[in-house]
């Protein structure tokens, strides 16, 4: 279904709600609008907010008569969800004043084209923490999304101390980063 999805039946299918085509484009889409808002100080909420924005202002160009879409349906998406985080960016005054002259100067294919990179890279590093097995995963996922310090994952770990821990984190990163360098020269040699 990634090799060529029928964008004006998708595009149709939106306008008369059809399910399928609203869960097509979320699934399809979705992920890319998450890197965006994720790399720019954005959290999962917000991506969530922005993508169903960027879908309601899709789906009031699908039911208008004189709509055309001149490029792919991922780039207008990828385009408009942009444009509206960094509106929002622009309100918390987390991005002051350079919204327009950023929107001018990076072409959305350009945009794109670092997305896709990093979606893979983000892709691969999914797989090797996958990969990682226990208690490596649970170590890693405490500190650097959890936001744990060393003392409670050492308490939580069973490490007699924060000393222990860090130097089992270390262990861990280190095994994360053979496994996914494996990996990308899987996929390099696959290609």
């Amino acid at each position: 279904m990634k090799i060529e999805l029928n964008e004006q039946d998708l595009l149709k299918g939106l306008a008369e709600n059809d399910r399928n085509a609203v869960e097509t484009i979320y699934k399809e889409y979705f992920k890319m609008v998450q890197s965006l808002v994720l790399s720019n100080n954005g959290n999962g909420d917000d991506a969530k907010d922005i993508f169903q924005e960027g879908m309601v202002v899709l789906y009031e160009k699908s039911n208008s008569p004189d709509f055309t879409l001149h490029c792919q349906l991922k780039t207008y998406l990828y385009s408009v969800c942009r444009r509206l985080w960094l509106k929002r960016l622009q309100q918390m005054n987390r991005f002051p004043n350079i919204m327009d002259s950023a929107v001018d100067t990076v072409s959305v294919e350009e945009d794109l084209d670092i997305h896709d990179q990093k979606s893979l890279e983000l892709d691969n590093l999914e797989k090797s923490v996958g990969s990682l097995g226990e208690p490596c995963k649970g170590i890693l996922e405490a500190y650097y999304f959890e936001k744990k310090n060393m003392q409670e994952i050492a308490d939580h770990f069973g490490y007699t101390n924060a000393e222990n821990a860090k130097n089992q984190k270390y262990k861990c990163l280190m095994r994360l980063k053979k496994i996914y360098f494996a990996q990308l020269k899987k996929d390099h040699n696959d290609e």
